[in-house]
């Protein structure tokens, strides 16, 4: 089976390199030659490619892009890969984006005689780089059955979701609560300076009671040590956070908790701190 990686930054490469770890053909394409050579560096199994077309014999290709439009440039339209595709072939993408876009490119696929799954990803790199990353899967069951065993390579535990619109709305929703609960958290720790709280002790003592969460137990400490270093941007963190506001409205839902963290990560973007860590949204509260 051959394998094709588009995107190799902090979530795709860490799953292009678990694929060569475990001794399979993989074609990598990426803008950046320092991500390509990380990833290449792991294994003899893996070569880049100059072009995505070079891809179009692979069983199987993965892509991991920022942007919707990313995508839809890339695999779409009678010169996107999908169209170059051998028919009975694989697409999986495991970006972070709506499920409209996501709807769209299924039914592209189809029309192609080309099955895709929607495999947005659960935590962070650190996770993915040890197969450890959570995967919630969507698309026809068929294709799910097919393509678990692969996926089982590059992350644990592996969820069916059902169709990709699902898969993606849930990846949308788990990050509009988890940054708004990071936003909440930065609120509270401000508030606990002020209140002359030494912030360790403050994480310290929250962590037993309702307010303990995902964020206070990983970024807490990360803002208390001033630690702002890049695992998952705030730039990212608020196309995130946009894209699961435009899907509450397009639902005719007003997520209104979820808007005003949007609104915190675009002040502290637009402040310049849009490629370090979310946290860095504790810096314009």
């Amino acid at each position: 089976m051959k394998f094709g990686y588009i995107g190799l930054g902090l979530m795709g490469g860490p799953l292009a390199r678990n694929l060569i770890r475990a001794g399979k053909d993989v074609m990598v394409f990426d803008l950046s030659e320092e991500a390509i050579a990380r990833t290449l560096a792991v294994g003899t199994t893996g070569k880049a490619v100059k072009s995505v077309d070079e891809m179009a014999d692979c069983d199987v290709v993965f892509t991991s892009l920022p942007l919707p439009k990313h995508i839809e440039g890339t695999m779409l339209g009678e010169n996107g890969l999908l169209s170059k595709m051998k028919k009975g072939a694989v697409y999986i993408d495991v970006s972070t984006i709506d499920p409209v876009t996501g709807k769209k490119i299924f039914d592209f696929a189809a029309s192609k005689g080309i099955d895709f799954l929607a495999c947005p990803l659960g935590k962070g790199p650190a996770q993915a780089e040890k197969a450890e990353q959570p995967i919630f899967a969507g698309g026809t069951k068929e294709a799910f059955d097919k393509m678990l065993p692969v996926l089982q390579i590059v992350g644990n535990p592996v969820h069916y979701t059902g169709g990709v619109e699902q898969a993606y709305a849930f990846k949308l929703l788990s990050n509009m609560i988890g940054m708004t609960n990071l936003a909440v958290l930065a609120e509270g720790i401000r508030i606990g300076e002020k209140a002359g709280i030494e912030t360790k002790k403050l994480l310290e003592l929250l962590a037993e009671t309702g307010a303990n969460s995902f964020q206070l137990q990983v970024r807490g400490p990360w803002i208390a040590n001033h630690d702002f270093a890049n695992r998952f941007g705030v730039a990212l963190a608020l196309k995130d956070v946009r894209l699961g506001c435009e899907m509450a409205d397009a639902m005719g839902y007003d997520a209104k908790f979820t808007k005003m963290a949007k609104d915190a990560y675009q002040e502290a973007d637009k402040a310049g701190f849009g490629m370090e860590d979310c946290n860095a949204v504790y810096k314009v509260l």
